[in-house]
């Protein structure tokens, strides 16, 4: 059992990091300000190859594996969990396109997608179907051109702002066999979005309603098979899982260094505050927590990559036990800034608000623990 990296590994990381620290920490107030992300930064990012970081190489993409993509979106978040988070939604979407699309979409799609002049969104949640998704209600009816679309989406990223859409949708009857994914372009007919929403956190990613009346989809924009739409959601879903873990995990991080920092200039009662043991014991706690918060997510990876039998158990756990470390690291970093923390110029208070929201999106936290108490019920 290895438990270092690999040397590719470390310099994925290190450029990843580098790149996040250059391009995209310098600028992510002023982001989450104007509240949207340039869209000039993504063909940037793709030059990576994080266009399509699990994407296969035959289709252009980076073909790595789940646990170099963690690293990949670590490293980024330590700059701006938004933005981390907001290219981890598009490469579920290309990993989508590039498993179970027709060679005839994948040539006209994946150029555009691999080198991110076309950002994608994934359009699953509706405001009556979220953590039960699969009563997702928006339809798509057969015509002789292909699909007339009907229903609204809720709380999309890049919502107005991506040029295409991946979408769950309704060709059948209820439950999960009845779903569909159909692509539908930013531009097409009929696809319209609601105001953007006002977030707490992630302000950076603007987010809407996409709301589809009577939008026409041609037929060669069915994602694989009829029927099988539900399944390709879900199995995007282990994935996203991990990469929202991994950047609440370097998100934490940064604050935890910046805290360090931090206690080592602020003097109370005549000493740095790092050298009182209350505050020391405060650390290590922190400390212990991301040490075991990395290895549970790394290993989680790991099986995701062997396809482990029980690879989505790991993930649901990870992405549970991770996401709630990275933010009980972020509030306690603010609580020994003290008042200083509660100020925007200390960066600390945009991490507590960006992670809250990764215990809730891709499968709360609540259905994480039904995911693992269902397999161990299973397993007995």
């Amino acid at each position: 059992m290895d438990f270092a990296l690999t040397e590719e590994q470390t310099a994925i990381f290190d450029m990843a990091h580098a790149f996040g620290q250059e391009r995209i920490a310098p600028h992510a107030r002023a982001w989450e300000a104007d509240g949207t992300i340039p869209k000039e930064l993504w063909p940037e990012i793709a030059e990576l190859g994080f266009g399509g970081l699990y994407v296969s190489e035959e289709t252009g993409g980076a073909g790595l594996g789940r646990l170099d993509a963690t690293l990949v979106f670590e490293a980024l978040s330590m700059a701006c969990p938004s933005v981390a988070a907001f290219l981890s939604i598009h490469n579920m979407c290309a990993k989508m396109l590039d498993t179970f699309g027709s060679d005839d979409l994948k040539a006209r799609y994946m150029p555009g997608v691999v080198s991110m002049n076309t950002v994608l969104s994934y359009c699953l949640t509706e405001p009556g179907s979220g953590s039960d998704a699969a009563a997702l209600k928006t339809r798509a009816a057969r015509t002789n051109e292909g699909y007339t679309l009907n229903g609204t989406k809720a709380f999309i990223s890049g919502g107005g702002y991506s040029d295409a859409y991946v979408v769950m949708c309704r060709t059948g009857d209820a439950g999960a066999k009845g779903i569909s994914t159909v692509i539908v372009d930013a531009g097409t007919e009929g696809l319209s979005y609601g105001g953007l929403e006002d977030k707490m956190g992630w302000r950076s990613q603007p987010t809407r309603q996409v709301q589809f009346d009577d939008c026409t989809v041609p037929a060669g924009n069915l994602v694989g098979e009829e029927g099988k739409g539900f399944k390709y959601a879900m199995a995007g879903l282990d994935g996203g899982r991990l990469n929202i873990a991994a950047c609440s995990l370097g998100a934490a991080q940064t604050a935890l260094d910046m805290t360090l920092d931090y206690m080592g200039q602020r003097k109370a009662f005549g000493q740095s505050i790092d050298q009182f043991q209350a505050l020391q014991f405060r650390l290590a706690e922190m400390e212990i927590e991301m040490q075991a918060a990395r290895t549970f997510l790394r290993q989680a990876a790991w099986k995701l990559d062997q396809n482990a039998p029980d690879a989505t158990k790991f993930c649901a756990m990870a992405k549970k036990f991770v996401t709630e470390a990275g933010s009980r690291t972020v509030n306690q970093c603010l609580q020994l800034h003290g008042g200083y923390g509660y100020l925007a110029d200390y960066g600390i208070e945009k991490l507590v608000r960006d992670l809250r929201v990764h215990e809730i999106l891709e499968g709360t936290n609540e259905i994480m623990r039904l995911i693992v108490a269902r397999q161990m019920l299973a397993d007995r």
